[in-house]
């Protein structure tokens, strides 16, 4: 039996520290001409300050296919446990909603 793998198909490694996840209920959005720049934060409940816990850096193309894929996954989730609610814009949560894109920066 071969372990080879047909065209185009990649074998994908999760390592078990990166298989644990990490909890983000913010992220933070801004971009530049040349690539998305995605910054998952966990905020607490009265704490002023939170930590970024991730950053992932994107093309704008795999951005878009990004939003696609989730699009794609939110309908699916959807069409199986129902609507998921919106947050109100000011009531959060965790209080006031941050807005989760902050438009172009110029920098990455």
């Amino acid at each position: 039996m071969s372990d080879k793998k047909p065209s185009g198909q990649i074998d994908i490694q999760l390592k078990e520290e990166v298989a644990q996840g990490t909890y983000s209920n913010l992220a933070v959005i801004t971009h530049s001409s040349s690539e998305f720049v995605v910054d998952f934060v966990r905020v607490m409940p009265g704490v002023p300050k939170a930590d970024v816990k991730s950053r992932i850096i994107l093309t704008p193309e795999h951005a878009k296919r990004l939003l696609l894929a989730l699009q794609d996954n939110i309908h699916k989730f959807e069409s199986m446990h129902g609507p998921i609610k919106n947050v109100e814009e000011n009531n959060g949560p965790q209080g006031p909603v941050i807005p989760m894109n902050f438009g172009p920066t110029g920098q990455a």
